[in-house]
This record gives structure tokens, C-alpha cells and sequence, in this order.
């Protein structure tokens, strides 16, 4: 392989950065009986209550932004800080860093920061850090900035993880050391760090301080990627031109294992279950029973279903695997959002259908995804008629996803695309859009045998109905489907 050429922009974080990670936990503070409380408490002059005020003033209270709220927040945290309260000032050096309804003063900031800093507040140990290497407030001093970084790293904040790497790979403040650059970018690229992310692909791509390793540099870069970092999409292209597909997929691989990640769960022997797979469902019944694929499911050992109310485990009950379909039911409270089923034999070629469901969601997120098209043929692949074809965009995550119609009702479940190297090798041509769905008529006939379920379908819708009013219904009964 031809070496990468990589391209090191310095990421040069600059107070902005830094300031965006608020440390608080006053999103409670919305709720107006917890606010009467702490209102209540930080009138008597308690410095938590006063700096949570604060926090409600300046993040929380609508408009959000309003000069009459920063001030308010401004006066908040002014009182707690007066209290030597350490969040209150790291928020109080915010505001004179940024020049918040106060005339900036980078040397009032510093103040601040050093204030609760002194107290090991992780943030405004970052922040000091920050101000001593820009010369803002203070004289440009990099052996002091790396000092303030390491003493928050060393608690694990990954802003200051990230810049200790960079200091190390730049050898500002320090002796250059690459190898001690990337074990602070993979200490704050594994808190997910976007900018040490992008960091450790580029180590990774260039082999500095690291064996070079092309896969290891697609993960890292592709998780950056999907975070935003500019400088890594451009260095992830020079990676991918030097990779084999095989090379590709397993970067691909291992960036959704970083994110599904979060999900691993702690058997009752103390073990850790990591997610095998992932795919799409939606509710069937207002009680919580929900279609998705059999081959979504079929090795599972345990299922648990990401919904809008949150992660709830599920049972399997009832596979076919030779019309790809599975019964699940949710052990959650209902109610749930079902879709109506139609037997669908009235579906015509050229009609429009929809799915939301999960694609690729160590990518592309956990959020629903709505995919649009139309029916492409009423027969599957060699002319099965188990299928329609679909022209519904669907990738890895898509399966097991409700088909709806222009009404809302389910029509098919989304359940494979046209291979692309068999494609390839029949036709000399890679597919475009070539999907398929099981057809509702066999949903119907599956369910038939579980009378129970069956007996609480909703009807079929139908009445016109406005586009945005089906993908509603649609994403409200979409789940995420994990699979242990």
C-alpha cells in the first residue's frame, strides 16, 4: 500500500470550545416545583441552590439566550461564587471570557477559573489551561498550561485529555512525545471526543506514535466524521483510497461497536453482554406486541427494544423463519403507538411507500430515520411473490422496519436489498436502490396463529391522510430492536 498522506491540522481549541461543555445538572430545574425549591433555598443563601438558579437563568429559562436571563444568571452565580462555590466561579469565568452581558475581561476570567480551579474543578483546570497557553488574561506560558491540563486529565475531563495529546504531539509545553500523545487522544476518543478522535485516526493513518493501521484510522476518523470534525473527512478519503472493502467494512464495523458500546449490559454472573446486532421494529398492539425480522432476532440470547420512553428488554414470541418474520412483546407498561396492518392486495406499481427505521446507527445516530419511495415491482427477487420490490433507499438497520402506505397502514416489513456483488457478477453493474418487503398479507396470515394478538390489530385507515401525519404514526411505533 501507498502511504497516507495525512494532513495535521492543529486543532487549536480555543475557550469557546472549551466553555461549550457546561458542567451542571439542573435540567430538573424546569419543573416549577423544583424550581420554587431551589428559588426557595438559594434566597437563604444556599451557594448549590444559587449556582442551580443560575444554570436555570442562563440555559433553561425561555427565551434562552435573553439578555433579562443572563443577567438574572449572571446575578445567581456572582452570589454562589461569592461563596467560593467552584462551579459558580468556572461559570462566572465564563462569562467575563465571553463577554456575556458583561464587558469581556480575559484577565477577570483567569480570576475566576484559577479560583475554582484551586478547588480541582476539572473544567476550569482545562480552562486556565487554555487561557496560559492563548496569553489571554495571562502571560503565554506552556509548561504552566500543561500542568493545568494534566491535573484535569489526571479527572478524566477528555477537553483536557485531548489538548494534553495535543501538547504532547506539538511538544508545546513538553518534550514532543508521540506515543504519550496518543494515549491521551484514546483515553479522551474512547469518552467519545470528536477532536481526539480525529487525532487518533490521523496517528493511526500516519503510524506516529502507533503502528500504522489503515482500519484502526477508518474507525477512529469515521466516528469523527459523524461528529463533524472537517480535517477528518478530508483525511478519511486519503485512508479510503488505500484500503481493500474488506479493510472498509471491518472499520465500519468496529466505529458501531464503539457506539453501540453504551448499550452493553451486566449479566447476572457479573459478565458484560456487548450487542451483536441491531434492526427495526414498530407496535402491532396499543399492549406492546411489535413485528420485526427473524433474522434480526434469531440468535439472540436477549432483546431489548430503544423506544421514545427509553431501553426496555423484550421476549421473543414467535418466530417463522422461512417468511423472515418474529413476535416480540415489549415487558414495559403500555400504552404504545401501534400502526394498522392492511392486507394490502389493492398495492399498485408506482405507489408510494414509506419506512422509518434505524440504518447504520453507529453512523448515522439512534434517531429515526425516514426513507420514502415506491412500490418498484409486486414480486421479489427471480419474481417471489412473498415481496415488493421497493426503491425506498434501506441499509444495514433498516430490517424488520414498517412499510407503510400514503394512509399510514402497514403494507410489508423491509427485510433485504439486492445483493450488490451477486449483482455485480450476474450483470457487471452494482444495484441502485434495489430493496424488498415481506407483504402484509403474509404479516396477517403469520399472526393467525396467535389469536390473542391477532384479535387486537387496529383496522386499516381509510381516509386520506397528510403526509407528515403518516410519519409521525410511523416513527411513534418504531423501535430500535438490540440484540445480545
Amino acid at each position: 500500500m501507498k502511504a497516507n498522506k495525512l494532513v495535521c491540522v492543529f486543532l487549536f481549541l480555543m475557550l469557546g470550545v472549551a466553555c461549550a461543555q457546561q458542567t451542571n445538572s439542573a435540567s430538573d430545574a424546569v419543573h416549577n416545583v423544583t424550581f420554587q425549591k431551589w428559588l426557595a433555598q438559594a434566597e437563604k443563601g444556599d451557594a448549590e441552590s444559587q449556582w442551580r438558579m443560575g444554570v436555570y437563568y442562563a440555559q433553561w429559562a425561555l427565551p434562552v439566550g435573553a439578555e433579562s436571563n443572563l443577567v438574572k444568571a449572571l446575578v445567581w452565580y456572582r452570589k454562589a461564587a461569592d461563596q467560593n462555590f467552584a462551579k459558580a466561579e468556572y461559570n462566572l469565568g465564563n462569562f467575563y471570557s465571553l463577554g456575556r452581558v458583561v464587558e469581556q475581561n480575559p484577565a477577570e476570567a483567569v480570576k475566576w477559573y484559577r479560583k475554582a480551579a484551586d478547588q480541582n474543578f476539572a473544567n476550569a483546570e482545562n480552562n486556565l489551561a487554555l487561557c496560559y497557553a492563548n496569553g489571554r488574561g495571562v502571560e503565554t506560558n506552556m509548561a504552566e498550561s500543561v500542568k493545568w491540563y494534566r491535573k484535569a486529565a489526571d479527572q478524566n475531563l477528555d477537553l483536557a485529555e485531548c489538548n494534553l495529546g495535543v501538547a504532547y504531539q506539538f511538544g508545546r509545553g513538553v518534550e514532543t512525545n508521540l506515543v504519550e500523545a496518543v494515549k491521551w487522544y484514546r483515553k479522551a476518543a474512547e469518552q467519545n471526543n470528536a477532536v481526539a478522535q480525529s487525532y487518533l485516526g490521523i496517528c493511526y493513518g500516519a503510524g506516529l506514535g502507533v503502528p500504522k493501521n489503515d482500519v484502526e484510522a477508518y474507525k477512529w476518523l469515521m466516528l469523527a466524521v459523524a461528529k463533524g470534525p472537517t480535517n477528518a473527512l478530508y483525511n478519511l478519503n486519503h485512508i479510503v483510497h488505500n484500503m481493500t472493502p474488506s479493510e472498509i467494512a471491518e472499520g465500519r464495523s468496529l466505529a458501531t461497536a464503539f457506539v453501540l458500546r453504551r448499550f452493553s449490559i451486566t449479566n447476572s454472573d457479573g459478565g458484560i453482554e456487548t450487542i451483536k446486532g441491531c434492526g427495526s421494529g414498530f407496535f402491532i398492539t396499543d399492549d406492546g406486541y411489535l413485528i420485526t425480522n427473524n433474522h434480526v432476532v434469531k440468535d439472540a440470547t436477549k432483546v431489548r427494544l430503544l423506544t421514545g420512553a427509553g431501553i426496555f428488554t423484550a421476549r421473543v414470541v414467535m418466530l417463522d423463519a422461512g417468511w423472515d418474520m418474529a413476535l416480540l412483546q415489549i415487558l414495559a407498561p403500555p400504552p404504545f403507538a401501534p400502526l394498522p396492518v392492511a392486507e394490502g392486495l389493492d398495492v399498485k406499481l408506482g405507489d408510494m411507500v414509506a419506512t422509518v427505521g434505524f440504518p447504520d446507527v453507529g453512523l448515522q445516530g439512534f434517531a429515526p430515520k425516514l426513507s420514502k419511495g415506491e412500490i418498484a415491482s409486486l414480486s421479489g427477487a427471480g419474481d417471489d411473490p412473498r415481496y415488493f420490490q421497493i426503491s425506498a433507499p434501506a441499509q444495514p438497520g433498516n430490517s424488520g422496519g414498517a412499510l407503510v402506505d400514503v394512509r399510514g397502514n402497514v403494507i410489508g416489513i423491509v427485510s433485504a436489498k439486492l445483493d450488490a456483488s451477486v449483482a455485480l457478477a450476474a450483470s457487471g453493474a452494482l444495484p441502485e436502490n434495489v430493496n424488498y418487503a415481506i407483504k402484509s398479507s403474509l404479516l396477517l396470515s403469520f399472526l393467525k396463529s396467535v389469536p390473542s394478538v391477532s384479535a387486537k390489530l387496529k383496522a386499516p385507515v381509510t381516509a386520506d391522510r397528510k403526509f407528515e401525519d403518516v410519519v409521525k404514526s410511523a416513527q411513534d411505533a418504531a423501535v430500535l430492536v438490540l440484540v445480545y
